[in-house]
């Protein structure tokens, strides 16, 4: 079952950065990105829990560049 989250991010100006975000994010498995606004701050994404954690969404978001806020 998947679960509906949206994650704030510190750090996007762009739609490049938007798209920088979504390609971390669907690189993982489990993971469908709704939408992802820079203006907002945020992404919406479905992911499954039985085969990604919380953790690997934030570490991705970071790891492409962008700070996850909280």
């Amino acid at each position: 079952m998947s679960e509906r989250v949206t994650i704030k991010i510190e750090g996007m100006t762009c739609g490049g950065c938007e798209n920088s975000v979504k390609t971390a994010l669907e690189r993982l498995d489990g993971v469908q990105v709704l939408d992802v606004s820079h203006a907002e701050g945020a992404v919406e994404l479905l992911y499954d829990p039985e085969r990604v954690d919380h953790g690997a969404l934030t570490d991705a978001i970071e790891e492409a560049g962008y700070d996850v806020a909280v």
